[in-house]
């Protein structure tokens, strides 16, 4: 089954860890600024990356596996994995923080639309071992370039040397066929709340 160890980062690539929680929040929030479903959680800029910051910090950067592709020192694409047996438990006094970021910035509709989305998320999610792709995004500065797909490919490619199934969330349609390509496939669409605008879960087999 597939651990870090095995996923080979490509040229420019960094594995990261709590250190770079504010560049992961950064590049984060930037590429899913315009994103239909991130919109409608959030409402506005400040809560989403201050959501992702949280997440970042206590969920994905300390359990998970986390890297920055960066240019000329500037981190332009990242990504937020779980790995198989990974856990997406954060510290009581951790969540606590996050959600009232989300509280505090957002306002008590964001805090609720954000429940909603993660119980059903929970709710679609596989029950057997796999990836799990909790983002990737490429910074305004770097897009157009291929840079996201460098980011996935190397994790991707591990997944088919070692028999393991990846898993994602697509909060965006105009992201379909970029998934497409990589192997993923849909396996259901989804919404957290009658008035949201659909997760797609995807999943791709190893090879």
């Amino acid at each position: 089954m597939l651990t870090a160890s095995d996923i080979v980062p490509g040229q420019g690539i960094a594995t990261v860890g709590v250190e770079s929680v504010a560049a992961l929040s950064d590049i984060t929030a930037d590429a899913f600024r315009d994103d239909p479903f991130n919109s409608w959680l959030f409402g506005a800029f400040d809560p989403m990356k201050r959501t992702f910051s949280g997440l970042a910090r206590h969920i994905y950067a300390p359990n998970g596996f986390c890297q920055i592709l960066r240019e000329d020192g500037e981190g332009r694409a990242a990504t937020m994995w779980l790995m198989p047996g990974d856990k997406a438990d954060a510290s009581l006094a951790g969540m606590v923080q996050t959600y009232w970021g989300l509280l505090a910035s957002g306002g008590w509709g964001a805090l609720m639309r954000g429940k909603a989305a993660g119980e059903a998320m929970a709710k679609h999610h596989p029950k057997e071992p796999h990836a799990y792709l909790f983002t990737v995004g490429v910074a305004s500065a770097g897009r157009g370039r291929g840079l996201g797909r460098r980011l996935i490919q190397p994790v991707l490619d591990a997944c088919d040397r070692t028999g393991t199934m990846a898993y994602l969330e697509n909060s965006n349609p105009a992201n379909r066929r970029f998934y497409n390509s990589l192997g993923f496939e849909r396996v259901e669409l989804f919404h957290p709340m009658p008035d949201s605008p659909p997760l797609e879960a995807m999943k791709r087999l190893p090879r």
